[in-house]
């Protein structure tokens, strides 16, 4: 992982059957799924969960996702994958590790950043709503010192 933010969320993924391609690893757009699970739990854990951003009347399109595959995981593999927050007040920006949760090696990493489209009227937002920079910082508050 490039940088920690101030919150991360482990998830673990106990790679499936159906993961894995004609070479026996994971196939690579696999690793995105992967993400997005871990990325779910950073944003349950801000209190910022899908309910949430639907209510607060925006949308949060995926604009830049990039993956650096490090190490191949296989069949039966369990991953730890872990999301970190490391922007979110112009735009919303997680950084990703995912390790061997047996070995620690690490298996890839990856960024992906997002930006509030307000959904009436699909007008990109170049500053993060109040509402969701309010949640995440009383969720990190405890955490800062």
């Amino acid at each position: 992982m490039r940088k920690l933010g101030p919150c991360s969320q482990t998830t673990e993924v106990v790679v499936p059957f159906h993961d894995i391609d004609v070479m026996s690893v994971v196939w690579h757009g696999h690793y995105l799924k992967y993400l997005e699970n871990a990325r779910w739990a950073l944003m349950d854990r801000l209190g910022y969960g899908y309910e949430m951003m639907v209510e607060s009347g925006y949308l949060w399109p995926i604009i830049e996702a990039h993956v650096r595959y490090v190490r191949a995981a296989k069949f039966g593999d369990r991953l730890d994958v872990t999301a970190s927050l490391v922007e979110w007040q112009n735009r919303l920006a997680i950084n990703y590790l995912v390790t061997n949760s047996g070995t620690r090696a690490r298996v890839a990493r990856a960024r992906t950043v997002q930006v509030a489209v307000d959904r009436a009227t699909g007008v990109l937002q170049f500053v993060s709503p109040a509402p969701f920079v309010r949640q995440v910082e009383a969720s990190l508050a405890p955490t800062r010192s």
